[in-house]
């Protein structure tokens, strides 16, 4: 007859302790930090933990003390070069301070966050950071109401009972109006797109205020998605009109690679001489040779050190961080 395997369950602190000769509760002190508990007994522990395969089961024990170690990172358009990177830096950040990261991935509609944001209290996660969409008030006060540290990214940073971190939108918006002022455009379009998240619309609307107190009336497109594919659909609207723009501002450097690209492949412009072109995020690609881009750089590291901050923070929410985004000159634009 085969010889029957036996599942394999996780070995228990009450094993170890049989084990080590010892308490359950002298194996738990073992593991935790700063508790009190001789060396004699320590070693023992640790010799049969090893012998046995023992890991600390945090989560269980994050649950008996009302922590479980999880913070929950909510967003959308994950794979997109920018949020990729504030990922890589958060996370990192997470693990150096022993905790754990639940990424949920959301397609930014206010429902999908909503859900997102109520399986958090399932899991008791100590902080969830949103990334992205624009929760409800309702919401948020039902997440801090069951003791959930909520913390908003360039969201609204007037809400209540919550963290916020924000980038200061507006100021860099009003920048890259100047920028082109200097560079003798007079024809702007703005590239955006349909996802309207507050930090897209926090770009568009004040660099579309600034040109209009300078008495100049922008063109404003959102083809599509927040994508290099909807940045070459901008070119394609934009371009082929007898008034064609002399400047484009889009709100990301994804957007910008695919205009620049369309506008160079397909309608033979070159860049800077026919066309100035300004991003937002500097996110590698913009740093190209291809590209040679002029945007605005996200503190990404910057954020990640204060979500960080946050998550170990107690007490009521601090006053919202607003950051600011530098500008970032290279190619794209003529000299100024």
């Amino acid at each position: 007859m085969a010889e029957q395997k036996t599942a394999k369950t996780f070995v228990t602190a009450e094993q170890v302790a049989k084990l080590a000769g010892v308490s359950r509760s002298a194996v738990s002190r073992t593991f935790t930090s700063g508790a009190s508990v001789s060396e004699s007994t320590r070693k023992k522990v640790i010799e049969a933990a090893d012998r046995l395969g023992y890991h600390v089961n945090h989560l269980a024990r994050g649950l008996i003390h009302d922590r479980s170690g999880i913070v929950c990172l909510i967003g959308a358009d994950l794979n997109t070069p920018y949020h990729a990177r504030i990922l890589a830096s958060v996370t990192s950040r997470l693990q150096a301070i022993d905790r754990v990261a639940m990424i949920i991935n959301t397609s930014g509609e206010t429902e999908s966050v909503e859900s997102a944001l109520r399986l958090t209290l399932n899991y008791r996660a100590d902080a969830t950071v949103v990334l992205s969409g624009s929760p409800a008030a309702s919401l948020i006060d039902t997440c801090v109401a069951n003791g959930q540290h909520v913390i908003l990214i360039n969201r609204d940073v007037g809400a209540e009972g919550v963290d916020a971190i924000a980038v200061d939108n507006a100021t860099a918006a009003h920048e890259a109006f100047a920028m082109f002022q200097r560079a003798g455009c007079r024809k702007i379009a703005v590239v955006s797109s349909q996802a309207g998240t507050p930090s897209l619309v926090g770009r568009e609307r004040p660099f579309a205020a600034a040109a209009a107190a300078a008495g100049i009336e922008v063109k404003i497109v959102r083809p599509g998605p927040t994508s290099y594919a909807s940045g070459v659909e901008a070119a394609r609207i934009l371009l082929p009109r007898s008034d064609r723009p002399d400047a484009a501002f889009c709100v990301t450097d994804l957007l910008a690679c695919g205009f620049m690209d369309a506008a160079r492949n397909e309608f033979g412009m070159e860049i800077p001489r026919d066309l100035c072109v300004i991003g937002f995020d500097d996110i590698e690609q913009a740093g190209w040779g291809a590209y040679n881009l002029t945007t605005f750089r996200q503190p990404v590291d910057r954020i990640a050190d204060a979500i960080v901050e946050l998550v170990d923070k107690k007490g009521e929410p601090s006053a919202p961080l607003v950051l600011q985004a530098d500008p970032i000159w290279r190619r794209s634009v003529r000299p100024r």
